[in-house]
């Protein structure tokens, strides 16, 4: 509770690797005394909103600061038959080992996730059930991660249909909501540095093995090896004028978000508005936690004087 009784929510939007942001100002705001007791949360916006509502936001951060992009790609679970390119199924049970098994009603505070019906764009409040499945669900990045099949039904993310999740935060009883969107200046931004970095990773082979097999084996390393970086070239991009899959999602779901983000903000503005400044951040680059964590915490400190002055404190 504010100092003036009203209940507090957070609405943590949608924004891939961007969204690490939301454990910094969940920081600051608890350096403030200020612990919003209801949590609505969209796409990246849900994964940290259901470590803090859960009360292991200080055991994600460890994680997300220790993150390398080697790490990253190894819980990449490639898929070219579930409608996209990762199942997402090594990313939950990771994530599931960090929060444990709980059902939503039984969190700490109060939360909900957003996603997306794929068959009729309605959007789907998730607000029971399993923590870690919901937030799975909020996340399924279209044409990156598999849809989710819940209740008959295909979901996808939350963000595509409401990237600051307000009105969801309102319907749960905040009566003042704290949005943090994640999109601020992102048209037209793309980075690309680790990406191509993986695409260009040379493989040490040895054709100069005597055994039959061995050169046998080696060639079809090689031949695996190519396709791969093939593959990873067209994904992300041969050369800096050629966008590659990626890069056209990224900036498609970027137009997206901030279009839309701007229309549901016209309906419904929050009472106080964050916008960490992370434009130069790309969709995967996830390994750059420790840059997004201090921007989110920078943000809140820019608006302390707007914060106090909203709360009475």
């Amino acid at each position: 509770m504010s100092p003036d009784n009203k209940r507090i929510g957070i609405a943590l939007g949608s924004g891939s690797a961007r969204g690490w942001a939301h454990i910094g100002v969940l920081n600051a705001l608890a350096e403030m005394d200020i612990y919003p007791e209801i949590i609505a949360g969209s796409s990246i916006g849900a994964l940290v909103g259901g470590a803090y509502a859960s009360d292991r936001l200080a055991d994600m951060e460890r994680m997300v600061r220790a993150l390398s992009w080697k790490d990253i790609v190894a819980y990449m679970d490639m898929s070219i038959m579930g409608g996209g390119l990762l199942q997402g199924e090594k990313l939950v049970e990771f994530f599931r080992q960090h929060v444990n098994s709980i059902h939503i009603e039984d969190l700490p505070r109060r939360f909900a996730a957003v996603a997306t019906d794929l068959n009729n764009g309605q959007e789907i409040w998730l607000q029971q059930g399993d923590l870690v499945q919901a937030v799975r669900t909020s996340g399924a990045l279209p044409g990156l991660f598999t849809p989710v099949k819940k209740d008959g039904r295909w979901l996808i993310d939350g963000g595509v249909v409401d990237p600051v999740p307000v009105s969801l935060c309102r319907a749960m009883g905040a009566e003042v909501v704290i949005a943090v969107s994640l999109n601020s200046g992102i048209v037209g931004k793309h980075s690309r540095k680790r990406q191509q970095k993986v695409a260009e990773n040379p493989v040490d082979l040895h054709p100069q093995d005597s055994d039959l097999w061995q050169r046998i084996s080696r060639q079809l390393e090689e031949t695996m090896f190519r396709q791969k970086n093939l593959l990873l070239s067209r994904l992300f991009g041969e050369h800096i004028n050629t966008p590659g899959l990626i890069e056209v999602l990224a900036g498609s779901i970027n137009i997206m978000q901030d279009r839309i983000t701007r229309s549901r903000m016209a309906g419904d503005p929050p009472e106080l508005l964050l916008a960490p400044r992370l434009s130069q951040l790309g969709l995967m680059e996830f390994d750059q936690g420790e840059l997004a964590i201090e921007e989110g915490y920078a943000c809140v400190q820019r608006h302390q004087v707007e914060i106090r002055h909203l709360l009475n404190i």
